[in-house]
């Protein structure tokens, strides 16, 4: 499997999922700006989210892919086909059963999530609604999840980095032709959630028929209860729910902090959950096209040097994972921090979002460009431990994690609002980033290759004459003056960012930064 070429397939398609994305958050911030109804939305939205990051793509898929891996690599594909179908069956019943638990308990996690909500009734109620409507959701994408583990086992990436564009084409599609038709249009993005669902584990179904790995699922759905019975009994499947336990405790732990965050958003200002969700948003273009990308498939081939005892492989591809997160990260840090206004204007400026939200989500934006080095390097170092099956030192530093960002939170919301709980998010990425790093190098895990030093300097370098360039570029600009005439706005705009990355990599090259050679990832096959 060649890493670069796969990773880059995957980071294309990651980035036509947040082209879309950003599509459907343009088209929400038009319709119905930064109010009481997206804020619901918004936290409605983010509930089922959260069990599914607990469940689907973080816990379960810390534990499931590496051992999945190792099933296939050392018994075949026929045992590992049997463990997926198995462990699909068990995941279905739990978070049926969460799930319609969550439904009845609404009013008491919405409380839970806003409790500043509580003194605006319609805005509580519809939250509640909102989120009854939305939490089968969970059901849908944890399923799209486990399919996505299994066919980035089998190497099939493809399919699952498209399958996010679907949610996002339900997004637009409802938004455009429900909105004019409901009493309270808000719910159109409700409705978009679980179309969106159900398509995406239709494209998911149909990715894991064409290559026969749901050949055991029929046998299995007609003795039902025999399947789950020897599901229960199956060790492999006991030593994924055993892994999943610490998983579930790391997870959590950013969840509970998501929580909190969001809690603490819900008594501010009206509008501060969406100011946050929106800068959120464009955070994860870059978060996505590499944290995401380059996690996605560092870990089946960390997980495989592993099984083959090759520790000297496993180091090397941490190596060139961490190489691109400076030489990509940093750039696109600088970039989002002195280019906020000018993107959050030539993307969410129309329509109901006015010039307050547009200064709001930018100073947001700003905050969490702080922490982008450290958001994505967690992406590189994480699959480290979770390919030895090594869940516990995670959840360690995610707990001192969580505790160092309410106590960032103490200082700086008074001081910052809104954009408080971004720099304190930030910040915690870079201190939990920091101690995954010492953590592998003090295991031996991860040894870095020569060249270091170098490498930090001339990108440092590079960075500060493309701020210089931004800086003197926009110093004219007023972006908020140019509502009327958005596509010069996005003109100006894409030619800064052009510009921007032309100075970034021409520097690098006349200091003879080998860039080809860093694309380079080593072998793992």
């Amino acid at each position: 499997m060649n890493l670069l070429k796969t990773a880059a397939t995957v980071s294309g398609l990651t980035f036509l999922s947040r082209i879309t994305g950003l599509v459907r958050e343009v088209l929400t911030a038009s319709l119905f700006g930064a109010g009481a109804q997206t804020d619901a939305f918004f936290v409605a939205f983010r509930l089922p989210n959260l069990l599914r990051r607990l469940f689907a793509e973080g816990a379960f898929s810390q534990a499931f892919v590496p051992v999945l891996g190792q099933v296939k690599t050392q018994d075949g594909d026929d045992p590992a086909r049997l463990l997926a179908t198995r462990v699909g069956l068990g995941l279905f019943i739990i978070l049926a059963a969460i799930s319609l638990l969550a439904i009845l308990a609404a009013p008491a996690l919405v409380w839970l999530m806003t409790g500043g909500f509580s003194g605006d009734k319609a805005r509580f109620e519809l939250t509640v609604a909102l989120t009854q409507f939305m939490f089968p959701y969970i059901l849908l994408i944890s399923m799209v999840a486990l399919a996505s583990g299994v066919l980035n086992t089998w190497s099939e990436f493809k399919i699952p980095a498209f399958t996010p564009v679907l949610l996002n084409l339900s997004f637009i599609g409802c938004a455009l032709l429900l909105t004019p038709y409901l009493r309270e249009p808000i719910w159109a993005l409700a409705i978009a959630v679980i179309l969106g669902g159900l398509a995406q584990v239709a494209l998911q179904a149909w990715a894991l028929a064409r290559r026969g790995l749901l050949a055991e699922l029929p046998g299995m759905l007609r003795r039902p209860f025999k399947s789950l019975a020897d599901t229960w009994r199956d060790e492999r499947v006991r030593r994924i729910l055993t892994l999943m336990l610490p998983a579930s405790l790391a997870v959590s732990v950013a969840q509970v902090s998501l929580v909190i965050n969001t809690h603490i958003a819900s008594r501010l200002a009206e509008g501060s959950v969406s100011w946050l969700s929106f800068a959120d948003r464009l955070m994860e273009f870059p978060t996505a096209l590499l944290g995401v990308a380059l996690g996605t498939v560092l870990l089946p081939s960390l997980t495989k040097a592993h099984n083959l005892n090759d520790p000297a492989r496993v180091s090397k591809l941490i190596d060139w994972g961490l190489r691109l997160v400076v030489l990509l990260a940093l750039p696109a840090a600088v970039g989002l921090a002195l280019l906020a206004t000018g993107l959050t204007a030539g993307l969410f400026h129309y329509g109901a979002f006015d010039l307050e939200d547009l200064a709001m989500t930018a100073y947001a934006m700003q905050g969490y460009a702080i922490g982008l080095l450290g958001l994505i390097a967690v992406k590189v170092l994480a699959p480290g431990f979770y390919a030895q099956q090594d869940i516990k030192t995670p959840v360690k530093i995610a707990l001192a994690t969580l505790v160092l960002t309410q106590l960032l939170n103490l200082g700086l919301v008074p001081l910052m609002g809104h954009a408080g709980l971004a720099v304190a998010t930030s910040l915690a990425a870079c201190f939990n980033a920091g101690l995954l790093l010492v953590r592998l190098r003090q295991r031996g895990t991860y040894q870095p290759e020569p060249g270091w030093g170098k490498l930090l300097l001339k990108c440092a370098l590079a960075a500060i004459v493309m701020a210089a360039v931004l800086v003197w570029l926009t110093q004219p600009i007023n972006w908020g003056a140019e509502q009327a005439r958005p596509f010069l706005r996005l003109g100006l705009l894409f030619g800064l960012i052009a510009l921007a990355t032309l100075s970034y990599f021409a520097v690098l090259r006349l200091l003879g930064m080998p860039l080809r050679s860093m694309l380079r990832p080593p072998s793992v096959d």
